[in-house]
């Protein structure tokens, strides 16, 4: 019964825990740096942004979008897998089992952003 109480408790401190970080993390001011996974023994290296070239906004002719879940708009059909650094491109190998993490509107695009295209 002892054993029982200690891991309610614990369970409940987790919670709170949890519950404070997300209200934090919601808090932060987002600065705009993203964060680039490194190697295995390194720590992750922040990265600046890419600035959007003049005339380009997210809104209207963005060079890649967020996907819809695990498909890709139809104006954007590139999908780019950010920690391998790759796209795949429509018709590929593993396009349709890749689940993107942004859609370029082209090759051109994604080879931009310091992508290389898979081997089919």
């Amino acid at each position: 019964m002892r054993f029982l109480k200690r891991l309610l408790g614990l369970g409940l401190a987790a919670g709170a825990g949890y519950a404070i970080w997300k209200y934090l993390e919601k808090q932060r001011d987002d600065s705009g740096v993203a964060w680039e996974p490194q190697p295995f023994p390194y720590p992750p290296q922040p990265r600046e942004p890419v600035a959007e070239s003049a005339g380009e906004t997210r809104a209207t002719g963005a060079a890649w979008v967020e996907p819809d879940g695990d498909a890709c708009p139809a104006g954007h059909p590139v999908k780019a897998k950010l920690s391998s650094k790759i796209f795949h491109v429509p018709g590929g190998a593993n396009y349709e089992r890749t689940k993107p993490d942004r859609c370029y509107r082209d090759e051109a695009a994604a080879e931009a952003d310091g992508l290389r295209k898979a081997a089919r």
